[in-house]
């Protein structure tokens, strides 16, 4: 026998067996089973961040408006108040909610894109577009509402990703109160 096949023979081989590369299998299977539940709570409570940010929006646009006109105001567009662009891509319905009356007095100028015939959607509230689980939330935000003194802005969305259904809701008031009044997660 030539010396090659000695020194071949002599060679220890290495590697790993059947049975440890199963046992590490097993282990990462273990571990996703724990991560993947936790992600998605995560994942949730991460998107409520947009209600705030939304939330925050609306409260400066109302202060700007009171601060000129005296009173709040349900005609979102036109106090600055515009997310129309970005609808497709938002989880939670954002506005005051309903229209409401001018008492007597108060310059109504300000208010006019928003007449009785085009309030609403676009207007006191925006639609959310997207949604976790379920259908997303194309209905105005429940407790939302406006008058000359005193607002809550609210924001209602459907942010669960685990299967099942339920909405998030958040209001925010003249005070800059942003409370959860409906955990969704």
């Amino acid at each position: 026998m030539s010396t090659f096949f000695k020194d071949l023979k002599s060679q220890k081989q290495s590697g790993f067996t059947l049975v440890e590369l199963m046992v590490v299998v097993a282990i990462i299977g273990i571990l996703s089973a724990v991560a993947i539940p936790n992600f998605k709570q995560y994942q949730a409570k991460s998107k409520t961040s947009e209600a705030k940010l939304q939330l925050a929006a609306l409260y400066s646009a109302q202060l700007a408006t009171a601060a000129d006109f005296d009173t709040y105001a349900s005609c979102l567009p036109y106090i600055g108040y515009d997310p129309s662009g970005e609808l497709a891509n938002r989880y939670y319905s954002v506005g005051v909610g309903v229209t409401f009356a001018i008492p007597a007095g108060v310059n109504t100028a300000f208010l006019t894109p928003c007449n009785a015939a085009n309030a609403g959607t676009g207007n006191a509230w925006f639609p959310a577009g997207r949604a976790g689980f379920g259908a997303a939330v194309t209905t105005a935000p429940t407790g939302a509402t406006v008058n000359q003194t005193t607002f809550t802005g609210g924001a209602e969305g459907v942010i669960r990703t685990d299967g099942t259904a339920g909405n998030d809701r958040w209001t925010v008031n003249q005070n800059k109160l942003i409370i959860n009044t409906l955990r969704g997660f």
